[in-house]
C-alpha cells in the first residue's frame, strides 16, 4: 500500500486496530522519499481505549489516524521539521531531550477547530 510503510507499524499497539488515513500516510510516504532517510515510527494510530488517549481531555490527532510520532534527532529532525511544513503538516511536537533512542518529532495534519489551534508547534 505505501512504499516505506508496513501496517504492521501503523496499527495501534493496544488493541491492533488500522485506524490511518491513507491521504495523511501518502503524505509522510512522500516525505520519507524526499528526505532520503529511514523513518521509524514509534506511534501512529491510537485507538480512543489507548490509555495515552483515555488519560487526554480530548482524544489527538492519532485517534483521527492523521498523525505519527517519528524517531530522529540531530541534522535529521531539523530537515524532518523543515520539510513537514512545506508538506502541509498543521501540527509538529517536539521531543528532542533524553536519550537519543527515545527523541521523536510529531507531525500531523489536522484543521483548526474546537480547542486545537492550528498551525501549531510545541515541546514535549
Amino acid at each position: 500500500m505505501y512504499k516505506y510503510f508496513k501496517t504492521s507499524e501503523l496499527i495501534c499497539s493496544h488493541t491492533g486496530e488500522d485506524g490511518m488515513q491513507e491521504d495523511f500516510m501518502l503524505k509522510i510516504d512522500a516525505l520519507r522519499e524526499e528526505l532520503g532517510f529511514p523513518f521509524k515510527i514509534s506511534s501512529a494510530y491510537r485507538s480512543p481505549k489507548h490509555p495515552i488517549e483515555r488519560a487526554k481531555k480530548t482524544p489527538g490527532a492519532h485517534t483521527e489516524g492523521r498523525a505519527v510520532d517519528i524517531r530522529v534527532y540531530g541534522a535529521n529532525a531539523i530537515k524532518l521539521v523543515e520539510a513537514g511544513i512545506r508538506a502541509g503538516m498543521t501540527g509538529v511536537g517536539i521531543s528532542q531531550k533524553g536519550s537519543i533512542g527515545l527523541r521523536f518529532i510529531h507531525l500531523d495534519d489536522l484543521e483548526e477547530g474546537g480547542t486545537r489551534p492550528r498551525p501549531w508547534i510545541w515541546s514535549y
